[in-house]
């Protein structure tokens, strides 16, 4: 099964849309689609009803007007409950690590209805939760963005733990007046997670893009817990309440999805820090600003990138002895211009800068980047971007990145060792890389969840080998335009759903085991990378 050139599943004829037309978003940035909805809806008197609405679900309205921000409201004091809490019951928690993953890890979840006093329990024992955190809520109201959709109030929460020891097991509970964790009858409710070693030491982190809500997500979600990973990465396109992803007349938005991703999401995230950064379809045009006021609402990321609000997916933090850095590569793309250029180039500047910090840093052998829009990918779909090449590469290179891993095209596809875009040396199942000399290997993995993609040339990946001098492609450059390319670096293609577990060892020379697994368990595709000692 194949999607559409946008990256989905072609939107039937009753599919709500959000009412661009296709002219004007074509040249509309994300804040110009925010102002243009606002602008809309207000005329048509929706956020005097939405807010009425809001009103009578939590409470208090979060739109008074039309010039209000469609930020979520951060609350100051508990939301007021106009439900019995016993009856409500938390659901959707995921964790994430804070800028130090050997002493902090954020705990974020929801519930369906405002509650009063929303809380965390953490402690070392089950039976023993005895440190108990007030937590943030981040109320985030959508109206109705078309006749056949409701308006939706959310509540997400959300707490820090900070000063925690490393290498530790910790459990804990969420809950609020009326839903205490600490009783046994919610024992089973209960969630651990693990904080970062003091000191290097082996582990696993496992990887994709492009998930959605389906089976096959679910499938993926319940291998990658079978990996006993310490972290996830997830390169964009998390759930796809926006339907379309360019604004277009044809985006539909239905922030209900949201729910149901992050009750899928919820038996690894529960668990494993899963670490997130915005594809072009998490760009939500209705939320200020740039489209990621829903993501500020719905994740508590690291915060350490150049600008924590405005550009959400931007961060890094360390593991052991690797670096993890994640890109906004909507910043950045000549495919999908909505956010083109939004940070000014600040992005890429720290970028530059983080890099060569991180390279420098005692205990780190490996940097891995991770980001959505595809460097190298050879698919009918979305192929490369030639934004992501020209703002980048020359600083994965500079600064000797280890790996590189992208989502977007709904498919796994492997290069061999690139300098300057050119194979620097052949990388066949099973190969070894030396990243100090022999150059970097690009990996989508985008086969997490969502409708698969295919290629203008026959599969090649483990027990199914059908190797090609060359393959007939395309990038994108300014202006929405593509290039043909004839290129020689794709090496590994396979179309099917999957996802990476890399195994990383320290040591004297130090390695990366990187796996490629399809959702039956088969294993599609492996290779090492390294590096050799200083000198």
């Amino acid at each position: 099964m194949t999607g559409n050139s946008r990256g989905d599943v072609p939107q039937s004829s009753h599919t709500p849309r959000v009412g661009i037309p296709e002219q004007l978003a074509a040249r509309m940035s994300m804040p110009e689609q925010h102002d243009y909805l606002r602008t809309k809806l207000s005329r048509r008197g929706l956020l005097r009803t939405s807010a009425a609405t809001a009103g009578v679900v939590a409470g208090s309205g979060l739109l008074a007007g039309s010039g209000q921000a469609a930020s979520p409201t951060l609350l100051a004091s508990p939301a007021a409950a106009t439900v019995d809490g016993a009856l409500v019951a938390p659901f959707g928690r995921h964790l994430a690590f804070g800028a130090d993953p050997k002493s902090q890890m954020r705990v974020s979840w929801q519930v369906p209805f405002a509650v009063r006093r929303p809380y965390l329990r953490v402690g070392l024992k089950p039976w023993d939760l005895g440190r108990k955190i007030e937590a943030e809520v981040r109320d985030l109201h959508t109206p109705s963005l078309s006749a056949k959709l409701p308006a939706v109030q959310q509540y997400y929460l959300h707490a820090a733990l900070d000063g925690l020891r490393p290498g530790t097991t910790y459990y804990y509970g969420v809950g609020h007046d009326g839903f205490d964790p600490a009783d046994p009858r919610h024992f089973s409710a209960l969630g651990t997670f693990r904080t970062a070693p003091a000191r290097a030491e082996k582990f696993v982190f496992t990887a994709f893009g492009d998930q959605g809500v389906s089976y096959h997500a679910l499938a993926n979600d319940q291998l990658i817990l079978g990996q006993d990973p310490s972290f996830h990465l997830h390169a964009g396109d998390i759930c796809y309440a926006d339907t379309d992803g360019d604004g277009s007349e044809h985006d539909a938005y239905d922030a209900r999805v949201w729910d149901q991703f992050l009750a899928q999401t919820e038996s690894v995230a529960k668990s494993v820090p899963w670490m997130v950064t915005t594809g072009n379809h998490d760009m939500e045009a209705w939320y200020s600003p740039n489209g990621y006021g829903g993501q500020n609402a719905r994740w508590t990321l690291p915060g350490n990138g150049p600008d924590a609000q405005n550009a959400p997916g931007v961060y890094s933090f360390t593991y052991g002895n690797v670096a993890v850095v994640a890109l906004d590569a909507n910043d950045v793309s000549y495919e999908i211009p909505a956010n083109q250029g939004y940070t000014g180039g600040k992005q890429t500047r720290w970028l530059d800068r983080r890099l060569a910090e991180l390279r420098a840093a005692e205990g780190i052998d490996f940097l891995v980047v991770f980001f959505h829009h595809c460097a190298f990918s050879t698919t009918n779909s979305h192929a490369s971007d030639g934004g992501v090449r020209d703002a980048w590469l020359p600083l994965f290179e500079k600064h000797q990145v280890d790996l590189v891993i992208n989502g977007h095209n709904h498919v796994y596809e492997r290069t061999d060792a690139l300098k300057s875009g050119r194979v620097s040396k052949k990388m066949p199942i099973g190969e070894s890389v030396d990243t100090t000399r022999e150059g970097i290997v690009y990996v989508t993995a985008g086969g997490a969840g969502r409708a698969l993609y295919d290629f203008p040339v026959p599969d090649s990946y483990e027990g199914h080998v059908k190797d090609l001098d060359h393959v007939e492609t395309y990038h994108w450059t300014k202006g929405k335009a593509k290039a043909k390319d004839t290129v020689e670096w794709s090496r590994v293609r396979y179309t099917g759903y999957s996802f990476i577990a890399v195994e990383v060892a320290p040591g004297h020379r130090p390695r990366m085991k990187v796996t490629a697994l399809a959702e039956s368990g088969e294993r599609i595709d492996h290779f090492e990378v390294t590096r050799s000692p200083e000198q």
